[in-house]
């Protein structure tokens, strides 16, 4: 991975405790930066605790859900208070339930992914850039898909949720750029994270056919999420606001 100097910067990474969001905050801390771990399990936000810590990174365990709004304000006033900033937030967090054709979804079932993978993504950028404002700097990547770039059948919800994130991107985007803050989004496609093994191991994606449909024919790696997430939060990407990034092995290329 491409190294980047974040010394004397702070990160916010939801959804870090597996997955991509774990090698995003493992990324941050790596390249220095001090990081906010939110998630709501608390097994997984200690073990990253501990391996970090161990390492000599400095982080700041958050239980939190990010589908409660005074949850996500007291986890960015308390990274603030441990570290004096928020410099860099990856809005990671997101769920994904069973397919299941638009007729025949449940309101719950809607509501729950809503919340978590739309509004969860609102409520932490509202917060992040209120903090960001203040300080006159700041850089948003949010999590997408490329369900937030194209239809997909059985997943409808999921889909409409991550076409949200990148409404809320662009205008987010739009609004801030005048203040120095960029708000930028990424869009990955099939990774290899615990979610996929177990859609996988589930019946729920077969492995040969995903691998068919990508052109580069290989699942991404959280390792590769990482570094476009550690592009966009970097000034190597300073002019860059607004967008919706592919890292998909070409998949939306198609």
């Amino acid at each position: 991975m491409i190294f980047y100097d974040f010394a004397g910067r702070t990160a916010f990474v939801t959804g870090a405790g597996s997955g991509m969001g774990a090698d995003t905050a493992r990324a941050f801390a790596h390249a220095g930066a001090a990081v906010a771990l939110v998630d709501q399990e608390q097994g997984a936000l200690d073990a990253l605790t501990a391996e970090l810590t161990g390492q000599g990174h400095r982080v700041l365990p958050v239980l939190a859900d990010i589908t409660d709004e005074d949850q996500v304000a007291a986890a960015v006033r308390h990274t603030v208070d441990m570290f004096g900033s928020l410099d860099m937030a990856f809005n990671n967090a997101g769920i994904m339930h069973a397919p299941v054709c638009t007729a025949d979804e449940t309101a719950d079932a809607f509501d729950q992914v809503t919340a978590v993978n739309l509004r969860g993504v609102w409520a932490s950028m509202k917060h992040e850039l209120a903090q960001m404002q203040a300080q006159g700097s700041g850089t948003i990547v949010n999590c997408s898909s490329l369900g937030g770039l194209v239809g997909g059948a059985g997943r409808a919800s999921y889909h409409a949720a991550k076409h949200g994130v990148l409404g809320l991107t662009k205008s987010a985007a739009l609004e801030y750029a005048p203040l120095g803050i960029r708000v930028n989004a990424i869009c990955p496609g099939t990774i290899d994270t615990p979610m996929v093994e177990r859609m996988i191991s589930g019946g729920e994606l077969d492995l040969d056919d995903a691998l068919a449909a990508i052109p580069m024919a290989r699942l991404g790696r959280g390792e590769e999420i990482a570094a476009a997430v550690l592009w966009l939060a970097s000034s190597a990407s300073s002019y860059v606001t607004g967008v919706a990034l592919p890292v998909d092995g070409a998949y939306t290329a198609q």
